[in-house]
């Protein structure tokens, strides 16, 4: 129903507007009676088998909704009856912050891909916060990714962090560190091993210092080296970090490419995101799941489509998987269809 009817129409529109229009009409039909019913009836797939316990909580099934989509926490309850085991929000910053310039995302249909540069653009973690403590559905497990303001430098980066944490604290049940994103100038460099080790251990005492202490993730570029991985392993054990995400987008913008090379230099600059992004967010968790011989949770993500991209994920040491890019281009029967094949 999605492809056929849905987007045809949502892909006639600019890409961020068309991104507004699906918020305002999904949280327009989710105040009509029998909605929700319906959405769960249409899109929501039930087994014991898809139960899954990861870092100490226990999740209906393994397929999440990456970071990205809501960022402001807007649809959780509607988002919660379309079958996802989890969802993300965020990324989420202290103060409120407008993001880059429009136009800021674009479609790669061709390639069933999206270019973005968004920039953490979000309405500030206390606006997050109060929409999550207002929620119907509390017994989502929702995910909070946090990250730094655009004008906070990176020396200061560990404070900007812990007040999202601390806002956030209270209403979500895991939390990530995105320092991966490339649409933030020099945030990348928080993945260098010194910088990184810093920030993690500064969030992390405050997180340990709760009486019961939150999940603490880090999500991590498609773009690392093997050594720079060895790296990130080392630093997750050094910071006690429950998991990993991986992976973010890439800046790398492959040959193998079918839009025209034109297109895509006219973009510009920004992360690349769904199907060119699959066998190198795969490779990164094969090789993450064996370093670590399989003892630290994985979330993968990128380049998830179809039902069999999810199971090769878990097949190569995720824990969980996480859609974004493919549920923009298959729509939420995709969380069905994994659910579906992954029952025995």
């Amino acid at each position: 129903m999605y492809k056929q009817f849905a987007k045809p129409l949502l892909f006639k529109l600019d890409a961020e507007r068309a991104h507004h229009f699906i918020f305002d009409n999904v949280k327009r039909l989710g105040r009509v009676p029998g909605t929700a019913a319906l959405l769960r009836a249409l899109y929501t797939y039930h087994h014991p088998s898809l139960e899954r316990e990861v870092f100490g909580l226990k999740f209906p099934n393994p397929v999440g909704l990456a970071a990205g989509f809501d960022k402001n926490a807007v649809l959780t309850d509607e988002l919660a009856t379309m079958g996802f085991g989890f969802v993300e929000i965020g990324t989420v910053t202290p103060r409120p912050q407008p993001g880059n310039p429009t136009p800021r995302l674009f479609r790669l249909p061709q390639d069933e891909a999206l270019v973005n540069r968004m920039g953490f653009n979000n309405e500030g973690a206390a606006a997050a916060a109060a929409r999550l403590g207002r929620r119907r559905n509390q017994r989502l497990i929702v995910g909070g990714n946090i990250g730094k303001n655009k004008d906070t430098p990176n020396e200061q980066a560990g404070d900007d962090y812990v007040a999202a944490f601390d806002a956030l604290a209270e209403v979500v049940d895991y939390f990530v560190v995105n320092v991966s994103s490339p649409n933030t100038p020099g945030l990348r460099e928080l993945q260098d091993k010194k910088p990184l080790i810093k920030l993690l251990q500064q969030v992390q005492e405050r997180n340990l210092a709760r009486p019961k202490p939150h999940p603490l993730l880090l999500k991590i570029a498609p773009d690392l080296t093997d050594a720079q991985l060895d790296d990130i392993l080392e630093i997750a054990r050094e910071t006690q970090l429950s998991g990993l995400v991986a992976t973010n987008t890439t800046i790398a913008r492959p040959e193998s490419l079918r839009t025209p090379a034109a297109t895509v230099t006219a973009y510009g600059a920004g992360g690349l995101s769904g199907r060119p992004l699959r066998e190198r967010a795969t490779e990164v968790i094969r090789y993450l799941h064996q370093r670590s011989a399989g003892e630290l949770p994985i979330i993968g993500a990128g380049g998830i489509h179809s039902a069999q991209d999810a199971l090769n994920k878990l097949a190569a040491g995720a824990s969980l998987v996480q859609l974004y890019t493919g549920f923009i281009y298959e729509g939420p029967g995709l969380v069905r269809q994994i659910n579906r094949a992954l029952r025995p």
